[in-house]
């Protein structure tokens, strides 16, 4: 094997392993300190977020219709947070969380 051969390889073992990290990341299962954490801190922490979320929504609301931002500050303020808190899997957090 040449030598010009065996980098080629090397680095395409390198692409591939950092290409497969990612895809291994996310079939992995929470563990059960994740699943705790997500119970005891951050459920809590984005139901706060829903309700402080829901009220900023009604006190912008006459500033949102005349400009016709509602439905995308529902979808900020009220939507993500209620997606966050109730429909996503226990201990399962966003990446950007981590």
């Amino acid at each position: 094997m040449t030598d010009r051969t065996r980098r080629w390889m090397s680095a395409f073992a390198v692409a591939l392993t950092m290409a497969s990290s990612p895809l291994l990341a996310q079939t992995a299962s929470p563990s059960g300190s994740d699943m705790f954490v997500d119970l005891v801190v951050t459920r809590p922490l984005g139901l706060l977020g829903v309700v402080t979320g829901s009220a900023v929504f009604v006190i912008a609301l006459p500033f949102t219709i005349p400009s016709g931002s509602v439905g995308r500050s529902a979808e900020e303020l009220v939507k993500k947070p209620v997606r966050y808190t109730f429909k996503r899997p226990l201990g399962e957090l966003p990446e950007d969380q981590r």
